[in-house]
């Protein structure tokens, strides 16, 4: 291994760790409690080292979120997959949704609420999020008939959404739902 690959591994490595700090460290205090501070001392990592990785504390949440819709993608599409019939393939794609939003708060947060440089539905949008939201067109598509499936899919992610932000937020206590037990899609 040359000299050069061993400090992009190297690179690589100290920028996976902070973002799994942030991650860890909003999950369990919100994005209020992530500062490049409280990171730098997290890592063991000086100010200076995070800010060569990262430009500031938004650049830094976009990662945990690009992170975020990769994993969501993966969940919509195990769920999808698994399932024996169309309806069933929505439907647990939806609770794979939801309990990828109730489980992971402050990453949910990342992805939808906090404000990051992150383009949806445009030729920009970088391939996790699409991916995910392929997951759910995927799902829709043999249900849509007539109906265009892009449209569906939009509205089917937009009453996701909401579920899953007015669920209980165990960090912030945000919420105004008690629990959601099975998402209200009825897709036969």
């Amino acid at each position: 291994m040359s000299l050069r690959e061993r400090r992009d591994r190297d690179r690589a490595r100290r920028r996976q760790l902070i973002i799994t700090a942030a991650r860890e460290l909003a999950e369990t205090e919100g994005w209020e409690g992530v500062t490049m501070r409280r990171l730098a001392g997290r890592v063991e990592y000086s100010q200076p080292v995070l800010y060569s990785h990262f430009k500031d504390k938004a650049d830094i949440v976009r990662a945990v979120a690009l992170e975020g819709f990769g994993e969501l993608a993966a969940g919509l599409h195990s769920a999808r997959t698994a399932a024996r019939s169309p309806a069933a393939a929505l439907r647990g794609l939806a609770a794979a949704y939801l309990r990828f939003a109730q489980s992971q708060p402050a990453v949910y947060d990342a992805m939808f609420v906090m404000p990051i440089d992150l383009p949806f539905a445009v030729a920009g949008t970088p391939a996790a999020p699409r991916a995910a939201f392929a997951e759910l067109l995927a799902a829709l598509a043999p249900l849509a008939g007539d109906r265009d499936v892009e449209t569906l899919s939009e509205v089917a992610w937009s009453a996701l959404h909401g579920l899953a932000t007015l669920a209980p937020n165990p960090v912030s206590g945000s919420g105004r739902t008690t629990a959601i037990r099975q998402p209200p899609l009825d897709a036969q």
